[in-house]
């Protein structure tokens, strides 16, 4: 019986809760096949153990210690760069590791320990390793663009991108501290770790100053957390003192492939300068680990704001259910699902990219199946610097000047008057 057939001053208590009943035996069946996977998706609590024996075993190939372990620039200094050591804390074949040579002469590589231990822990083929570990497909493919995105003819200045009336990009490094297999800007990674120069930062801080409708500047790279202290409390107290910047937002996948970065000092000087927004990038719940909400933790301490960007990927997390639990994973480490971008059509990385019906699917196993918290907003970037466009499942199938037809998450039409009573 539907709801909205039934007048409620004809029924008694009893009835009323009948119905309820009745609709909520029906929800509860609509989440069941859900409910029969959810424990089998790793998380990295789930997981922790495995990864701490991965961890050690990768220690012990470097020659550090648990005081090593928690220092980020040691993480940096000890980056995985090299097939040697992929082999040695890895024990990939011979093929695969001339495979990853191979990629190595076109397309800069690198994984902070931290990361290697869930890479080893998870094994070929798992989400983590498609995303650290290079593949033969990076070469494979002579398509896609150096620059999708148009970035290039985005920048009024040197380290400006711009694509929107009151915000704006300021791109500060080159750094990272794992080198994502999908990464958007691969095109300035190069060979050499690089921040930009005092000089360019002065002038995009000049540009910000005489443009008062800039009011929200996002800080990234590269990684913007790989600036030292010193240059972010310099950068972000310039941006602070300007009176038209309302928001200070920063792009960083530390909290992802390096929560050591995320130390006391760090936290400090990001307190000062309120409101501090980071946006991160978890992909899968392989990557929510007890170190990474540590991170979380200290940052929301220090009063930032946190939210996630994941990028849909083929073979990691183009899957509803798999999407699903990284959502729900990240409300419980305080860090708001905002984002699942379409990656984007990248010169060797293609074979990352799901189809965009894919995409959709996964929203509507998201909206009305979950808390609206854990559905982000599904986005391509339009080609040429044209900006994020939201898609998306269409809720309005049919509309006229007297109603609309809605169908809901769980597909049911619905008439609604389109004009006001």
């Amino acid at each position: 019986m539907a709801i909205s057939k039934v007048n409620p001053k004809c029924l008694s208590p009893e009835e009323k809760r009948l119905i309820a009943q009745a609709r909520a035996r029906e929800l509860k069946a609509r989440i069941g096949d859900y409910l029969a996977v959810k424990d089998a998706i790793p998380t990295g609590f789930s997981w922790a153990e495995r990864i701490s024996e991965a961890k050690e075993k990768i220690l012990a190939y470097l020659g550090g210690t648990e005081e090593d372990w928690a220092d980020w620039h040691w993480q940096m200094r000890n980056r995985i760069r090299t097939v040697r050591q992929l082999a040695g804390i890895t024990g990939m074949k011979a093929s695969e590791l001339r495979e990853v040579d191979e990629v190595g002469k076109v397309f800069r590589w690198a994984i902070s320990p931290y990361y290697a231990s869930l890479v080893v822990a998870a094994g070929p083929g798992s989400p983590v390793w498609f995303q650290a570990v290079p593949s033969g497909k990076e070469i494979s493919d002579p398509g896609g663009s150096h620059d999708p995105m148009g970035e290039e003819f985005t920048s009024p200045v040197p380290g400006i991108t711009r694509r929107y009336p009151d915000r704006l990009i300021i791109n500060v490094t080159n750094m990272c501290g794992m080198y994502c297999r999908h990464c958007q800007r691969r095109r300035n990674i190069g060979e050499v770790d690089r921040h930009q120069t005092r000089q360019v930062l002065e002038d995009a801080l000049d540009y910000i100053r005489k443009n008062n409708e800039i009011r929200d500047v996002l800080v990234t790279g590269g990684d913007a957390l790989l600036l030292s202290n010193r240059t972010l409390d310099w950068l972000l107290g310039q941006l602070d003192a300007i009176s038209h910047v309302e928001i200070k937002r920063i792009g960083t996948r530390t909290i992802v492939t390096l929560p050591q970065r995320i130390d006391d000092e760090l936290c400090g000087i990001l307190a000062k300068y309120p409101p501090v927004y980071i946006n991160t990038q978890f992909n899968h719940p392989l990557e929510i680990t007890p170190e990474a909400k540590e991170a979380c933790d200290r940052l929301i301490r220090a009063g930032v704001v946190l939210g996630n960007q994941a990028v849909l990927l083929r073979g990691v997390n183009n899957d509803p259910f798999v999407m699903r639990k990284l959502n729900q994973e990240l409300l419980k480490i305080r860090v708001r699902p905002y984002y699942l971008f379409q990656a984007k059509d990248v010169v060797g990385t293609r074979h990352f990219i799901a189809p965009v019906d894919e995409g959709i699917r996964v929203m509507e196993y998201l909206r009305g199946f979950t808390s609206g918290l854990a559905v982000p907003t599904y986005i391509i970037n339009a080609p040429d610097g044209y900006g994020k466009t939201p898609v998306g499942p269409s809720y309005v199938v049919e509309k006229n000047s007297q109603r609309i037809i809605l169908k809901t998450w769980e597909k049911r039409l619905i008439a609604y008057p389109s004009h006001a009573h």
